[in-house]
């Protein structure tokens, strides 16, 4: 069994936490919406083309190319790995060209569509962890790269356990860079007026983790659930868990 891990409070104010694969199980479901998405352009590209069908990988290629990104860089990233390069626009006399922006599009249909009609889940020991945190006079900030975060949280019943949220409504607002810029974190961190070092942050895609070593965060936590522990050991987590579970908490003074 793990060794449990001790969560330094007395050096913090503030816990930020990534959303899909950390607080909700969902992380799977957007991996799946990714293969239906582009395993679809790649059928029809290869038919079209007379090329091979290598279909989108959701063990190798979901988290090197997508997972933590935004919709439109990791849509770049993976095509940009196979060689090909979308327009940014749809020209003039093809309307229906694929375009990064398209094929966002359609995974997040197919992400939505498995959300309406099977739930979401959170993690148990994530909210446990969370209630620790709140009992403690620890803010909490739920942050994502998805513009479906609010609805995530909603459909998981974890939207009250949060007292910030940061995700990919407010990045397009604001035009924050994604992942692997530290600005999403640094904007949670800004909200619950808290320093960058005054704050921890979880995370389970590595781009993720490089965001919060390279914002300054006092405390990185990694969680591996599918044996990347090393990587996110060598983009900058202080620890890492399989499971939140392995997070304790001091006792709550009398």
């Amino acid at each position: 069994m793990p060794q449990a891990v001790v969560v330094p409070v007395e050096h913090l104010s503030a816990m930020i936490f990534d959303t899909d694969g950390v607080i909700t199980d969902t992380a799977r479901i957007h991996a799946a919406a990714w293969k239906r998405a582009f395993d679809e352009f790649l059928r029809g590209r290869a038919r079209r083309d007379g090329g091979r069908f290598r279909p989108f990988d959701m063990r190798s290629d979901y988290p090197r190319y997508v997972d933590g990104r935004s919709r439109l860089d990791g849509v770049r990233a993976f095509l940009g790995a196979r060689g090909i390069t979308l327009p940014e626009e749809a020209p003039q006399d093809d309307p229906g060209a694929a375009t990064p922006a398209s094929l966002g599009d359609r995974k997040d249909r197919y992400f939505l569509e498995h959300v309406r009609s099977y739930g979401v889940v959170a993690f148990p020991s994530t909210v446990a962890l969370v209630r620790g945190l709140l009992d403690r006079g620890i803010g909490t900030a739920a942050v994502s790269a998805s513009r479906n975060c609010a609805t995530v949280l909603r459909a998981s019943g974890a939207a009250g356990l949060f007292d910030v949220r940061v995700d990919g409504v407010d990045a397009a607002r604001l035009r924050l860079p994604g992942k692997p810029d530290p600005a999403l974190f640094l904007e949670a961190a800004a909200r619950l007026r808290v320093p960058p070092e005054r704050a921890g942050v979880v995370e389970d895609a590595c781009p993720g983790v490089t965001a919060a070593r390279h914002g300054g965060f006092g405390l990185v936590v990694g969680v591996d659930r599918d044996g990347r522990a090393a990587e996110l050991y060598r983009q900058g987590a202080d620890v890492v868990v399989s499971d939140l579970g392995e997070l304790t908490l001091p006792e709550v003074p009398d």
